[in-house]
């Protein structure tokens, strides 16, 4: 029987220290220039854990999950992935930080609404985070940019393999791994990737093609996945089913899926250009002058106007521009990371401005 109990006392990292490290860039994951990443923009993999010596979270009391948390966190420092990583109490977060790791995608928005003991382990570089005391005892992922499920996948089962020596996993020779949902018994996994498809959503109903595309095997949902909508023309697919598949099975079939993805909107595109070049110019230039002087502007509309920003220079309609210049603007006027770069809380109209503003100054500088 493994070890379950810490042997020193925990070290949380200051939450405003770590917020402002995590302001000073983008994340690792999606600082990327590469053309390949136009479509598929980044592979998420998550494996759902628990300790076996305790109940599921949503079983247990306080004292119960504060002892996963000493366990999990007393691990971490032996582990060569995680040794410098940030570990916040998240009760000790303000309901900003909080969402603006949601923003970031290092932590589910399920878990900033629980009330309950929980932490989360975070990489300075953001290619890995782990959650404590989520729906299951640790919920372990890996961040890598484009359409890289392979590299995910080795990065993230080295790290699984750490804390294995470390804490004792519930998993059944029968089921595979135990999970407070039956839906990820098995595997454990989730892997799923962020896609951007605007010469799609010109060219057809997008949410009809998804459905199309997708399987049983696999789901579509929308920006920040489960309950959420489609912003910006980005997508999150993802497999659905893990009990009686293997980990190889589940990579293959989503990969599948975004080579399918992948072809279908490289399609569309060429037919924007050689058949409907005026309007899609004209979709361009629209949301550029938009995105250089509009004075108020929501965040559905900001990823609207991008993504067709994105598509222009993509498509060589608007000259060559960083893609990390456009993915930084949608990750740094989210409502959170707006309000903490400001350095107070503003109501929806005053951010809806206060973003309009911040685009503006962005396209005016990029421009010089």
């Amino acid at each position: 029987m493994k070890k379950n109990a810490p042997d020193q006392v925990i070290k949380y990292t200051e939450p405003q220290a770590c917020i402002n490290k995590l302001l000073t860039r983008i994340p690792a994951w999606l600082a990327v220039d590469d053309s390949g990443a136009d479509i598929i923009l980044s592979t998420r993999i998550r494996l759902a854990r628990n300790l076996s010596a305790f109940a599921f979270p949503s079983k247990a009391d306080a004292s119960t999950l504060q002892q996963v948390i000493d366990a999990a966190v007393a691990a971490c420092p032996k582990l060569g992935m995680l040794k410098n990583a940030f570990v916040l109490n998240m009760t000790e977060l303000d309901e900003i930080a909080e969402k603006m790791l949601v923003e970031r995608r290092l932590v589910s928005p399920a878990f900033v609404e629980a009330s309950h003991p929980r932490v989360a382990i975070i990489d300075p570089d953001e290619f890995f985070s782990i959650m404590i005391n989520e729906e299951d005892h640790l919920r372990i992922q890996s961040l890598q940019p484009g359409l890289a499920l392979q590299e995910a996948w080795r990065q993230i089962s080295v790290l699984d393999d750490e804390l294995s020596d470390q804490l004792e996993f519930a998993y059944s020779s029968h089921f595979g791994y135990l999970t407070a949902c039956p839906t990820n018994t098995g595997t454990g996994m989730r892997a799923s990737l962020l896609v951007h498809v605007p010469g799609l959503s010109i060219d057809q109903d997008t949410h009809k093609l998804m459905k199309k595309l997708a399987t049983k095997e696999i789901t579509v949902r929308g920006f920040y996945g489960e309950g959420s909508d489609a912003m910006g023309n980005i997508f999150q697919i993802s497999n659905q089913l893990t009990l009686g598949r293997t980990e190889s099975s589940i990579l293959k079939k989503l990969e599948e899926m975004a080579q399918k993805i992948v072809e279908a909107e490289q399609e569309a595109r060429e037919r924007l250009l050689f058949k409907q070049r005026t309007l899609t110019e004209d979709k361009v230039f629209r949301a550029l002058g938009l995105l250089q002087h509009a004075r108020v502007m929501s965040s559905a509309e900001l990823l609207n106007h991008l993504s067709m920003v994105k598509l222009g220079v993509e498509l060589r309609v608007l000259p060559a521009a960083k893609a990390s210049f456009i993915n930084e603007l949608i990750l740094m006027t989210q409502p959170a990371h707006m309000q903490t770069l400001q350095g107070h809380k503003a109501d929806s109209a005053h951010r809806d401005a206060m973003r309009a503003r911040i685009v503006r100054e962005r396209f005016a500088h990029a421009s010089r």
